[in-house]
């Protein structure tokens, strides 16, 4: 039987079902990605309860600012071995989906970003072309859910239909998703649903 050491320097799964493949997903002929390559980000520890201590995981704090600049300071720390994918795992709101849903968000909106009165876009940064208004990473070949729903991420609470766009809502995708872009890193969000936002007007709490 060949060691999980041997397979993880071979740098590349060979397909042929290996009982100690190191591989995620598993037995995928040429997937080179390995759970050691994988970095974990959530805004607070309460949103992993203690269920990732064996993943290479960084907590944020909330919001756009804060998920942006502990990201970008991992990715430019040389101490640390460059992941091959970065998952955003957190909790969520929506209108769309039922409450204790494991949703999968590969696109991202910026919701909070309204220049509309200047002619531009909800969620288009003025005078910025790249990236688009929505980011879609491409070429993601580890995603098991495969809903490829759409995030809107703002610093705000979402608390009528006029502040909500997309499928879920969060205060961080949108921004790490940005980072990630920019530095050519692959990246999805996963989102756990505690609750369902109304029609009306309703106080949230925390919706990463």
């Amino acid at each position: 039987m060949l060691s999980r050491e041997f397979l993880a320097e071979r740098g590349y799964c060979c397909g042929h079902g290996c009982l100690m493949c190191p591989y995620i997903p598993k037995h995928i002929e040429g997937n080179t990605v390995m759970e050691k390559n994988i970095l974990i980000v959530s805004a607070l520890e309460v949103e992993t309860q203690g269920q990732l201590e064996d993943w290479d995981v960084i907590y944020t704090g909330v919001g756009k600012v804060n998920a942006t600049m502990t990201l970008v300071d991992r990715l430019t720390d040389y101490n640390y071995v460059k992941p091959d994918l970065v998952i955003n795992y957190g909790t969520a709101g929506s209108r769309k989906i039922k409450k204790k849903t494991l949703v999968d968000c590969t696109k991202f909106v910026q919701r909070d970003m309204d220049v509309t009165g200047l002619g531009f876009l909800r969620g288009e940064t003025p005078f910025e072309q790249d990236p688009p208004v929505i980011i879609q990473p491409q070429n993601i070949d580890f995603n098991p859910i495969g809903r490829n729903a759409t995030c809107g991420t703002g610093d705000c609470f979402v608390e009528d239909k006029s502040q909500y766009y997309g499928e879920v809502v969060d205060m961080e995708a949108y921004a790490l998703a940005k980072v990630c872009y920019y530095m050519m890193y692959l990246s999805y969000h996963l989102s756990i649903l505690p609750m369902v936002l109304m029609n009306k007007p309703t106080k949230i709490g925390k919706q990463t």
